[in-house]
Order: structure tokens, then C-alpha cells, then sequence
């Protein structure tokens, strides 16, 4: 009666998992603890400008960007009607930026033909290659497309009511695919530069998410270097797919939570791995709300271990860099040994146990390893832009649509990571691949 009672005990507390005791994402927390309430010295602010803050007042454009000016006056007085003379000093600017009526330039290039009575030919006009390559849009025009579809997350029908409404241009869904088409192979040459470059990084973090294609699921990858971030759609969620992209001679350190993938291509190819510490807080945290009291004691302890290596971790800035290493070193000691010795003899206890026994020092990689992160914050803050794009536009449905969602995402995201502007890179690749020139690369 009591192993039952204990059994469904433990298949409740499962059951009421969130994301502060698994991987789940916070979304799925459908039911969320009330915050508590503030103390009286401790009350939240009044929202907007907080007293005693400087102000702060947008930068005026510089002249050269100033297309009109205006000059306003006043020559006699309002109230006494006396004559007003200048006081000397510069005059109130107020600049407002306006779109112009019609945004279209529409261009005609006309081929005129001529007979050639020698060979009896018809000759034509040479078109330019921007204008055999584009089309009916024009690069700047093709860029905006693409930059609103692939970077605001916009369908078909909302950049083709946008065209319409705002820019004035009719254009039908097929045509606006064709003009993403055409970007997405601009982005082809970039996006397989950094695809080549993946294995020689000194560092990786890798994560993954779902992604659905005419309702198949298949999985994309983010890697995020430390000067890019690549994004890659494969039908697998398994090492194979770390083969393919890395391959089996990786002499890096990969950052990943402790999924299977990971696992088997550390074990297969002798990887290093920086196992990510958040996601074991969380595994920790969970014991803490197991029925059972020794579940709970031990998970109680491990977390105070952990809490205190964070304790050293954020007092890096105060610490001399031999203080700090010894430090970070005996909290890491601490860890492994509240995680490995005196576990109780329960399922939820020795599984962790375990796995800190066989996989501890994988989660103390960045102790030794300088510039390692000791979680994986960076590659799940990276990979949220796609599961955004995942919720808003429901995936892809084709291969084509897949490619060019791995490209304009590698593109944005790396493009964010070096302080880039996407739409002036999109303009330049649009630019380069209709002029037969070289792609610009994403590596600046």
C-alpha cells in the first residue's frame, strides 16, 4: 500500500514539472505561483521617467541628411504688438521624418531590335545583368521582401497586403515565393562559408528545437560560434547529425545539455563537452519536490552546493585570477562529492547520482577550459527567434522553404551577434549575386 501511495506520488510531482524543474520552455507553465507580495520598503516604481533620472532626448540628424528646412518667425509682438528683434541665440529645432507620397521608382528597359541583312538575324538589346536577374522587383525592393518575411515574420499574404496598401505595387503570392527563392540563393554562399568553418571553432554551443514541415517533424540545430550562429534543419534529433556538421576529428569544446545525441558523440569521438549546469540546477531542483524526504534532503544538499559554486562564479570581477580559480575549483570538489557519496537508495536520487559519476567533470569543463560557459544560455537565446518564427508561421512546406529558413536565420542571427544590420547585408547580397560578383561574407 505504501509503494503504491509513494509510486503515484512520484508520478504527480512528474506530472508538475515546469520550467524551473526541467527543460520545459516557461510557456508551458499554464499555471503559475502568484509573485509575492513586496515588502513596504520594497514597493515596485510608478512606471515611466523615475525621479531623479537624467533625461534622455533623441540626437538630432546630422545636415547632410536633411532634405528641407524651414524657418519660423515671429516680427511683431502678440501681446503689445511692439516690434521683436533677433535675441542672438540659435533657433528651437524640431526635425520630423516623413515617408514620401508614392516610395515607387519605376524604371522601363526596352530591347530594341535590329536586322542584320548579312546573316539574316534579329539582334537585341543587352539588358543589364541586375535586370535579367531580378525581374519585375528591383534589389532594394527584393531585399524588403525578404527582410520582411524572413526577419518580421510575415506571410505571403501580409508582405503582398503590405506591398499593396503601402507601397502601392499589386503582386501575387507566387511572385513574392519566386523573390524569396531568388534571396535565398544570394544567401546560399554565405550560409555554406560558415557551414565549412563549423569544426575548426575552438568552441560550440549547440542546441535544438522542432520544426514542422507539411506536419512532419523534423528538428533545427543552432550552433553559435563565438563571431556566428548557424542554423541547420535535418530530419534527426541524433548524433548523426553533429557527424555530419562537425564531424568525427571535432577537437573543440561543445556546450549542450545532457541530451542522448550529445552524449554518444562525446562517447564515439572523444569530444569535449560543457554539460549545461542550468539544466542540473533544474534536475536538482526537482528531487527537492519528490514525496520522499530523503529525495529531498539530498536534493536540498546538492543545491546548496550549487547555489555556493554560483557564489563564487559571480564574484569572478573581485577576485584575483588565482584566488578565483582555487575557489571555483573546491566549490566544484563540493559539487561532485554532495552528488556522489551518501545517496539515499531511491530511483530519482541514484539516477542523478549516476549520472554526475560518469558525466561530472563534463559539467566543470569551463573550470579548466578558458572562455567556456558553464551553461548553454547562449545557444537557447539564439535558437528563441526560431521557435517565434515556429509559432507564428507554423514551419515550412517544402525543401526549398527549408533551406531559406536556415539561411535568413543564420542571417539575422549572426548579423545581431556582430552588431550588423540585416537589411543593409541582404541589400548586399541581392546586389552582388545580380552583378555576378562575389556574396559578401558573414564573417565581416
Amino acid at each position: 500500500m505504501h509503494a503504491t501511495v509513494a509510486h503515484l506520488q512520484e508520478q504527480l510531482a512528474a506530472a508538475r514539472k515546469d520550467s524551473s524543474t526541467s527543460s520545459k520552455p516557461p510557456s508551458s507553465d499554464i499555471v503559475k505561483p502568484p509573485r509575492p507580495a513586496p515588502a513596504d520598503d520594497d514597493k515596485p516604481r510608478a512606471p515611466g521617467g523615475q525621479v531623479g533620472h537624467a533625461k534622455r532626448e533623441r540626437a538630432l540628424f546630422p545636415p547632410e541628411q536633411v532634405q528641407a528646412g524651414f524657418d519660423y518667425r515671429v516680427d511683431v509682438c502678440p501681446d503689445c504688438g511692439q516690434a521683436l528683434r533677433p535675441t542672438g541665440f540659435g533657433p528651437r529645432v524640431v526635425q520630423q521624418v516623413e515617408l514620401p507620397l508614392i516610395p515607387l521608382r519605376i524604371e522601363e528597359h526596352r530591347q530594341h531590335e535590329s536586322y542584320c541583312p548579312g546573316c539574316d538575324k534579329v539582334h537585341h538589346g543587352v539588358l543589364p545583368p541586375v535586370v535579367v536577374q531580378g525581374g519585375l522587383l528591383g534589389p532594394h525592393l527584393t531585399a524588403l521582401v525578404a527582410y520582411l518575411k524572413g526577419v518580421c515574420h510575415a506571410s505571403f499574404s501580409t508582405v503582398r497586403k503590405f506591398l499593396r496598401d503601402v507601397v502601392g505595387l499589386a503582386i501575387s503570392r507566387g511572385m513574392l515565393a519566386k523573390v524569396v527563392a531568388k534571396v535565398s540563393a544570394a544567401l546560399e554562399r554565405p550560409y555554406q562559408e560558415l557551414l565549412e568553418r563549423l569544426p575548426e571553432a575552438d568552441r560550440l554551443n549547440v542546441d535544438e528545437t522542432g520544426h514542422k514541415d507539411r506536419g512532419d517533424l523534423l528538428w533545427t540545430w543552432c550552433f553559435r560560434a563565438e563571431l556566428y550562429t548557424l542554423f541547420k534543419i535535418a530530419p534527426h534529433r541524433n548524433a548523426d547529425v553533429l557527424l555530419e556538421v562537425l564531424g568525427a576529428e571535432f577537437d573543440g569544446v561543445l556546450g549542450c545539455d545532457c541530451f542522448s545525441a550529445y552524449r554518444r558523440y562525446m562517447r564515439e569521438c572523444n569530444v569535449l563537452v560543457q554539460f549545461c549546469l542550468a539544466h542540473l540546477i533544474r534536475d536538482v531542483k526537482y528531487l527537492t519536490t519528490l514525496p520522499d524526504r530523503r529525495d529531498q534532503a539530498y536534493g536540498e544538499r546538492l543545491r546548496e552546493a550549487l547555489r555556493a559554486l554560483f557564489g563564487v562564479i559571480h564574484q569572478r570581477e573581485r577576485l584575483s585570477a588565482g584566488e578565483f580559480k582555487r575557489r571555483l575549483q573546491a566549490a566544484r570538489v563540493e559539487v561532485l562529492r554532495q552528488g556522489t557519496q551518501d545517496v539515499p537508495p531511491t530511483a530519482a536520487a541514484a539516477r542523478l547520482a549516476k549520472r554526475l559519476t560518469r558525466y561530472g567533470e563534463s559539467y566543470f569543463r569551463f573550470v579548466t577550459t578558458p572562455g567556456i560557459e558553464p551553461t548553454n544560455n547562449v545557444a537557447e537565446q539564439a535558437i528563441r527567434f526560431v521557435v517565434i518564427d515556429r509559432h507564428i508561421t507554423q514551419g515550412t512546406r517544402s525543401e526549398t522553404g527549408q533551406r531559406w529558413s536556415e539561411r535568413i536565420w543564420t542571417v539575422l542571427a549572426t548579423c545581431t551577434q556582430t552588431g550588423r544590420s540585416v537589411w543593409a547585408f541582404l541589400q548586399a547580397a541581392v546586389q552582388a549575386a545580380w552583378h555576378g560578383e562575389a556574396a559578401p561574407s558573414l564573417l565581416g
